[in-house]
């Protein structure tokens, strides 16, 4: 199986891609104008604790310049106009939460991304909790529709721990989650998991034991996120204060490497540190390096010669 991950020690969607697709799959953040159960005040107002008001959506395009599907799609294509490999793009529901609206309103906005000829596939973020049947009855229709494309689903776990999913706010227990987990895999939809390393009173056990739970749920990809403070969420106060430390890129780098070692070796790695707005980032700065931390993870994985799944 390692000889498919192109040279990394993990299976990453840049290696997934190039597999199925012959090519490297650039993604396009984009905003549909949603909001969220824990936003608009059906659950709370405030969001998870550590969500931005931009929910989550801090790199997609624009919507109040660019407030179309396909004109998002088509800025966000201009951004990589300079790459050379890849012509094709992964369209990703980012902003919010992209199942929690009108099913007429989804589906307009779903088919336009899948109409637009460059577009390989939709990543769609959710929660759970808004997987409600008549959802999922889009969804299939929208892959009977788009035999040649795919549809993704990405939901937002980050801790399998009721006292810590308590603490953030998430607003829904685990047993939702594996309830959304079993119908999607009903409807034959792909789906990605949301982790967080370093949350508030999680030691590495506590991560691993996520991590040994997912491996059991027969979830096709995962994204490893590192713990992000930003300007205006719940998080900035208890920073500000003292109360909440953060990882530093050592420690970060050592519970990452044990993520992978436990996480199971047909788990596709979507993401391995996170991305944190520059302008809206307090902590940990050092995070802004993306690419010195993903090269300083190699490096540490070659020097312990471990690899994604060897603990698993």
């Amino acid at each position: 199986m390692r000889e498919h991950w192109l040279g990394k020690p993990y299976y990453s969607l840049d290696a997934f891609c190039k597999n199925t697709y012959g090519e490297k799959l650039y993604k396009i953040a984009l905003n549909a104008g949603l909001t969220c159960p824990n936003r608009d005040g059906t659950l709370d107002t405030g969001g998870c604790i550590f969500c931005h008001a931009g929910g989550s959506g801090d790199f997609a395009v624009d919507m109040a310049a660019v407030p179309t599907i396909p004109a998002q799609l088509a800025a966000g294509r201009k951004l990589f106009r300079e790459k050379k490999t890849g012509n094709h793009f992964i369209a990703y529901f980012q902003a919010y939460t992209n199942t929690y609206g009108p099913v007429p309103y989804l589906r307009t906005i779903y088919e336009d991304a899948l109409t637009e000829e460059s577009v390989r596939g939709i990543s769609i973020a959710t929660r759970p909790d808004c997987l409600e049947e008549e959802i999922l009855t889009l969804l299939v229709d929208i892959k009977r529709k788009f035999p040649d494309k795919f549809v993704w689903i990405e939901l937002g776990l980050q801790t399998i721990h009721e006292r810590t999913a308590r603490f953030i706010r998430r607003g829904y227990d685990l047993p939702c989650f594996d309830n959304a987990v079993r119908m999607l895999h009903a409807a034959s939809i792909p789906v990605i998991v949301h982790l967080i390393i370093g949350l508030p009173g999680e030691s590495e056990q506590d991560v691993l034991a996520t991590i040994d739970y997912l491996n059991h749920t027969g979830i096709w990809g995962v994204k490893l996120q590192l713990l992000h403070v930003l300007k205006g969420t719940g998080l900035e106060t208890l920073f500000q204060n003292g109360t909440l430390s953060v990882l530093s890129k050592e420690a970060y780098l050592d519970i990452l490497i044990h993520c992978l070692e436990h996480l199971s070796p047909e788990t596709v790695v979507h993401r391995l540190t996170g991305d944190g707005a520059k302008e809206l980032l307090l902590a940990p700065l050092w995070s802004l390096r993306k690419k010195e931390v993903l090269n300083s993870l190699h490096h540490e994985m070659k020097i312990r010669r471990t690899f994604q799944g060897r603990l698993n």
